[in-house]
């Protein structure tokens, strides 16, 4: 997938992550069925960056440097955060796990691990697209198929 496509998607999915983010604006059921939704956003999105993330962590094993073992950290960390905010959230899911016919117990225990793991994944997220704010802004200014070049420098 070339740069401007993988700049659509990823606006889009960081779109419909902040309106879903917020509950109050969707209501309960829409924001659990379209955060469900995000994981697929999520998939193709890490389908889309595969082949740099092989080429980052070859790279970082064979030349270490902060920049390519901070990003890779980073986008581990947001996987990790993305996972626990989504099974969280399946199973505190007034609206989706009913639908589908299962019940899940430990509300008190899935709920707040829910709402702290949505905080850090929008945390992560916003150093996430600060940390490559120097690739939008030369892909923005030259329009140039400059992917992640700026982590591989």
């Amino acid at each position: 997938m070339d740069a401007k496509k993988n700049l659509i998607v990823d606006a889009v999915a960081l779109a419909v992550y902040a309106v879903v983010a917020n509950p109050a604006l969707t209501g309960i059921a829409l924001h659990e069925w379209v955060g469900l939704g995000l994981v697929l956003v999520f998939l193709v999105h890490a389908a889309a960056h595969a082949d740099w993330v092989a080429e980052t962590t070859r790279s970082a094993l064979r030349c270490p440097s902060w920049s390519r073992a901070g990003n890779l950290a980073l986008d581990a960390c947001i996987v990790v955060a993305f996972m626990v905010c989504v099974v969280s959230g399946v199973l505190v899911s007034g609206a989706v796990l009913p639908a589908l016919g299962y019940y899940a117990q430990g509300y008190y225990f899935w709920d707040p691990l829910h709402a702290v793991s949505a905080k850090v994944l929008l945390a992560l997220l916003l150093v996430h697209v600060v940390v490559h704010a120097r690739w939008f802004m030369r892909f923005a200014m030259r329009g140039k198929d400059t992917e992640h070049a700026d982590e591989l420098e």
